[in-house]
């Protein structure tokens, strides 16, 4: 009887023990923390802060035209009785391009020519009696005074030849201006001139332009002058021809804009291209960049916390996230520029951030953390 008691007393001993063993392990797992896994920590996508000049692009038109263009005309007034030139058509230096009605020159021609026929004869008149007077005076026939005075009518006469000639050739200079002729190898861009038409001396009549070096002229306002300087490379496009692209450089830059637009004329040197024609439309490319460097992120690294604009920064140390407050200042293609908030070296997450939280662990790409160590730019966050 004593034996069946103890027998069920050991057994409630060992059911109680079991019960408090199973109790204990299931508080046990209840207390502990579950572990967190890989999955549960985002990976998110980041950009290091760094230092970044802004650059605008700036795009103007313009006409291509000849770096030497000359702009020729009569040195005298008349009548226009011949053109012989139109627009487009090439010319070689000394070529005749128009002739002015040179009647009434001709005859001033013949007038000093006959002037000058006539001093010749009192010259050799006067020479000869100079001649016939110093040999008498030789032979002490007469007196010097009347040597003196061949010698004197000799002079007066050799003066008076000469301003004969003069004039003849003084004459003839003007029937040659009647001739309007080419300076040089060219193609002909104006005409401003017509037979029966009179014009005066040193009226445009004929535009030749040398068809070798060619340039684009484009008017800057003075906001963006000083974006160019000499020397500079500009990119040339073509509205004629949109496969052409030329490099040019810029050759010189008004030194006062113009008095009615207010702009600078920039003269821009072109590459030599046979496809590329005098008067064609050009679009010249240049880039301004900002003398400041700013901090410029991607649009989608702002988010807002308490009616704020704030950034998320990670620490590389310990891979966690903090809000820090920002003042966007513009925004443009590239992003958005922070005028105050975030400093050179600052890694900004810029994907993800609706599902951000102070201090939450997050995974830096693969990489990243060893480049943002091997910089040696990077900080902690704040």
């Amino acid at each position: 009887m004593s034996q069946s008691i103890a027998i069920r007393t050991n057994a409630r001993r060992l059911l109680l023990v079991a019960v408090l063993s199973g109790a204990a392990a299931v508080l046990s797992a209840c207390s502990e923390e579950p572990a967190k896994t890989e999955a549960e920590v985002p990976r998110v996508k980041v950009v290091a802060v760094e230092p970044k000049h802004e650059v605008t692009n700036l795009v103007y038109s313009g006409s291509v035209k000849a770096r030497v263009e000359m702009n020729m005309g009569f040195r005298l007034s008349g009548k226009i009785t011949e053109r012989l030139v139109n627009v487009g058509d090439r010319v070689k230096q000394g070529d005749l391009l128009m002739r002015l009605d040179g009647i009434d020159i001709k005859l001033a021609v013949e007038r000093a020519e006959a002037s000058l026929a006539a001093a010749k004869q009192q010259f050799d008149t006067a020479d000869a009696a100079y001649r016939r007077a110093d040999q008498l005076y030789r032979d002490h026939t007469i007196a010097i005074a009347l040597l003196e005075q061949r010698k004197l009518a000799l002079d007066q006469a050799d003066a008076a030849r000469i301003s004969a000639q003069s004039a003849v050739n003084e004459a003839k200079n003007q029937l040659s201006y009647t001739e309007l002729k080419a300076d040089r190898d060219g193609v002909v861009t104006g005409v401003y001139g017509e037979a029966g038409q009179v014009i005066g001396a040193g009226s445009v009549a004929v535009t030749v332009a040398q068809d070798k070096e060619k340039e684009v002229q484009i008017a800057v306002p003075e906001m963006d002058v000083g974006a160019f300087s000499i020397g500079q490379t500009v990119s040339a496009r073509f509205w004629a021809d949109k496969s052409i692209a030329l490099t040019g450089k810029v050759r010189e830059i008004a030194a006062s804009a113009d008095p009615l637009s207010r702009t600078f004329a920039i003269r821009i040197s072109l590459d030599n291209d046979p496809r590329v024609l005098l008067g064609m439309t050009a679009t010249i490319e240049a880039e301004r960049k900002s003398a400041e460097t700013g901090v410029t992120i991607p649009l989608t690294a702002l988010s807002t916390q308490n009616g704020e604009t704030v950034v998320w920064l990670v620490d590389p140390q310990t891979e966690t996230v903090s809000a820090r407050p920002v003042k966007a200042e513009a925004y443009s293609g590239d992003g958005v520029r922070i005028g105050d908030g975030l400093q050179m070296g600052d890694v900004v997450v810029i994907a993800g951030t609706q599902f951000m939280t102070d201090k939450r662990h997050v995974l830096l790409p693969e990489g990243m953390k060893e480049n943002l160590a091997a910089t040696g730019t990077v900080k902690p966050a704040s």
